[in-house]
């Protein structure tokens, strides 16, 4: 099929739209897609989801746009191709509705062609509904935050989604592929359609090889033209070599079969090209997880499906920055956490090179929350399954489907352990060359009543003694080809003697452990990875990630990390997870720094801890971190006690201050912060240097400096220009400094934006956790000296210029251009 963008000009209303009058008397706010319907609302103690979607509220949205559908199509199919819609979507057309689809992730396609008028405008309107509250145990966004296509063909094409290519063997200088193109034939007449395709390097027109098939597609019904290819020299694709190629199909008419061929006087085409990689992936307990014939050891992190600032909108330069980011710090794969991500997402994991572990759902027919897909989750399961694999079986940075997460039924209510098997044969039965996981957690719930007496209800804590958790999961693994292990690192070893086959992922894991967990996932073959949760902060959840200071009598003490995740939530205002190694912004935190380190980095990282936590009792949720900071700056504690904490993966480790050694100490090898080191001194600004040695000899430093008072503010844009399409965007930084162009660590200074020319401020905001900014608005506050605008482009090419003001500082301003 042929798809056109229709992301342009939408206008967008709140409310039920129920009839034409409805229409003409809200005017609406003219928007581009992805648009987040939700993310430029108010945030309000009252939200019904409270801190599980960052006290943001659910409502009813919808979205109109006129098209003009050729009268030369009329012999035609139309469509629609939505990539995902939040939630609860009705598609109406010219005011009958036409389509609903529940599941907000999962992509669908909307066949139009007996609803619209040929060669006359028709109106599209499509209703979300994200107030049957609680929705989601995070943000959700709503409304068209994915991409829109219109799409066209003739009665006999290509099904949408309908091509799958994928490598049989990589042997002796070649790449032998299957093709298996789905052919519809929508006349009233058997025909005969001749398939033919093609491959070609990314960025090239160059044929590397090419062939062709003649199938029979009966009237009304779908055929598969399976078609064998053979490429020589093969460039292969990996993370480290994101080698693509793209493949061409087209599916000609020859005509009607009666008892024989008879040609019509014109003959249609129709034409499909799919983003392709050439590799291989195998997984035993033996030798591991195998891309290509080499051992690949997934050092992985859970990424939602939220961009911050910008919402739940999905840009394809926003999620290739993210998996950039990812791999400077030593990622090489996601987990899609835990929902069919975005194809902007998976587009980008192929092209830089980031293995994707790509997840369905979070729910299956037990609920987690009152207003979540479970509730049509029996109805709808197997059509968005399909479609989710459908979409991206192609896509080389695919190596591993999962069915879900933590789902109730792993104990076996509801059915569960027959629906677990049912769920991985129906991916399989749609792509069955990549293996299936799950990600399965301890039995703090999924039990009935009797065997849930003693267990510890609270989130993913350990089984009591009566329970065997492998007993009781052994049946929902039956259809999994790796079983996902969610903070479970300590079963590894023993579960290998009970199941010496079984492929093992930590499949998400707390961030404190990497340093002393990893080793471990190094040194056995049976376990392929792990996965942190999480690599990059999201909305929602909000608070998770905590860790406080407080005295040794403090009944807090007593009473456990768990005290810091009261019942009904963080308070207000909190707003993300704050659990991660970036935060929304995409500035790299302490977390990512240690994991950088674990993961091989020769850097030094130096922190201090804040002098009023000195001597203090260290409180720590499970998904939290220590408040280490990028900070000399403590007036008013002079010669107060104060401690500094560097991760390094040197043998030894000397820290000065102000020119005096405070000598070497040995980098720790051991549990609970292996790779980190810690010295404690007096406050006095001016100048910590830490300095990492191996063998004797320097390998790198860091360093701190006292700054002064803020004095002015710099802005950093990314790049200079972005393409007027609609979906470009521009991160520009932005950092208070002292006089002498320091960044001042504890500056929260007052910012505003303005943006004028061909391209309109999408976000502005900073990556304090707790906040109840709109990012949408023109005002900020920096949060440790730093704070972000993302400009978005429109479809104008020219000039664009942002100014941005600080309160009692000056005023910076940057040109750029929309090409």
């Amino acid at each position: 099929m042929k798809c056109i963008n229709l992301d342009e000009k939408w206008t967008f209303r709140r409310g039920f739209l129920d009839s034409i009058g409805a229409l003409e008397g809200a005017p609406g706010v003219e928007v581009n897609l992805p648009h987040d319907g939700m993310i430029g609302t108010a945030v309000t103690p009252d939200a019904p989801a409270k801190s599980d979607m960052g006290y943001f509220k659910g409502d009813i949205t919808n979205y109109t746009k006129y098209v003009m559908i050729p009268k030369e199509w009329e012999n035609e199919c139309v469509g629609l191709q939505f990539d995902g819609v939040m939630m609860n979507a009705t598609v109406d057309i010219n005011g009958g509705k036409v389509a609903l689809q529940h599941y907000g992730y999962a992509p669908f396609y909307v066949d139009l062609t007996k609803y619209v008028t040929f060669g006359e405008e028709n109106r599209i309107t499509i209703h979300t509904n994200t107030s049957m509250e609680t929705t989601s145990r995070w943000y959700t966004g709503s409304g068209l935050f994915r991409e829109v296509k219109l799409c066209h063909a003739p009665r006999v094409h290509i099904v949408p989604d309908g091509v799958f290519v994928y490598t049989k063997e990589v042997a002796d200088g070649y790449a032998f592929l299957e093709a298996q193109v789905e052919i519809e034939n929508t006349t009233l007449e058997n025909r005969m359609v001749e398939v033919s395709i093609s491959l070609v390097k990314d960025g090239s027109e160059e044929i590397e090889t090419q062939t062709k098939r003649v199938i029979q597609v009966n009237s009304c019904d779908r055929e598969i033209a399976r078609i064998a290819l053979n490429v020589k020299n093969p460039m292969l694709w990996d993370a480290e070599n994101p080698n693509l190629y793209q493949v061409k199909v087209q599916a000609k008419n020859l005509g009607v079969y009666r008892t024989r061929l008879v040609k019509d006087d014109t003959a249609t085409v129709d034409e499909a090209v799919t983003l392709f990689g050439i590799r291989t992936i195998t997984a035993d307990s033996v030798r591991g997880l195998r891309i290509n014939g080499k051992e690949v050891k997934l050092k992985g992190g859970c990424v939602h499906h939220d961009n911050g600032l910008l919402g739940a909108v999905s840009l394809y330069e926003s999620e290739a920055r993210k998996v950039r980011k990812l791999k400077e710090v030593g990622f090489n794969a996601i987990r899609t956490a835990h929902n069919p991500p975005s194809a902007a997402l998976i587009e980008a994991c192929d092209r830089e090179g980031m293995y994707v572990f790509d997840e369905a759902f979070d729910a299956w027919g037990m609920a987690k929350r009152g207003g979540d897909y479970s509730q049509f989750f029996a109805d709808c399961w197997e059509k968005d399954l399909t479609a989710f694999v459908r979409r991206d079986r192609n896509h080389p940075s695919v190596i591993i489907w999962s069915t879900g997460n933590e789902i109730p039924e792993r104990g076996g209510l509801d059915n569960g352990y027959t629906l677990a098997t049912q769920l991985a044969e129906t991916m399989r039965k749609v792509d069955g060359t990549r293996p299936v996981s799950n990600g399965i957690c301890t039995l703090w719930a999924g039990l009935d009543d009797t065997l849930a007496k003693g267990q510890n209800q609270s989130q993913n804590a350990a089984d009591s003694e009566a329970i065997k958790w492998e007993n009781v999961t052994e049946p929902f693994t039956n259809g999994l080809d790796i079983v996902g292990y969610n903070y479970m690192e300590y079963l590894y070893e023993n579960d290998h003697e009970m199941f010496p086959e079984r492929v093992i992922l930590g499949s998400e894991n707390f961030p404190q452990v990497i340093g002393y967990r990893w080793p471990m996932v190094e040194r056995l073959p049976y376990v392929i990875g792990d996965f942190t949760w999480t690599a990059w902060d999201y909305l929602g959840e909000a608070g998770i990630g905590k860790a406080v200071y407080v005295d040794k009598d403090d009944p807090l003490v007593e009473k456990g990390s768990w005290s810091l995740m009261p019942q009904p939530g963080s308070p207000f205002p909190w707003r993300t997870a704050n659990d991660a190694d970036f935060d929304i912004t995409g500035h790299m935190l302490p977390q990512g720094a240690y994991r950088n380190v674990v993961y091989g980095s020769d850097k030094t990282y130096l922190f201090s801890m804040h002098p009023e936590t000195f001597g203090k009792v260290e409180m720590i949720t499970m998904w939290g971190f220590p408040v280490v900071l990028s900070n000399w700056n403590y007036s008013g504690f002079e010669g107060k006690p104060v401690e500094l904490v560097v991760y390094s993966r040197a043998e030894e480790v000397e820290v000065i201050v102000n020119g005096q050694s405070l000598g070497r100490k040995p980098v720790g090898t051991e549990p609970p912060m292996p790779n980190s080191v810690r010295f404690e001194t007096v406050y006095q600004p001016g100048k910590v240097e830490a300095i990492s040695y191996r063998g004797g000899k320097e390998i790198s430093r860091d360093t701190l400096l006292t700054t002064g008072e803020a004095a002015e503010i710099r802005i950093t844009p990314e790049k200079l220009e972005m393409k007027a399409d609609g979906h470009d965007v521009i991160y520009v930084g932005i950092e208070v400094l002292d006089k002498d162009g320091l960044v001042v660590p504890d500056a929260a200074a007052k910012l505003s934006a303005k943006v004028s020319g061909c391209a309109v401020l999408a976000g502005f905001g900073s990556g304090n956790p707790i906040t109840d900014e709109d990012y949408t608005d023109e005002e900020t506050v920096s949060y440790r000296g730093r704070a972000m605008a993302i400009l978005r482009s429109g479809y104008e090419k020219g000039a664009v210029n942002l100014t941005v003001s600080a309160e009692g500082l000056n005023t910076v301003q940057v040109d750029l251009q929309v090409i």
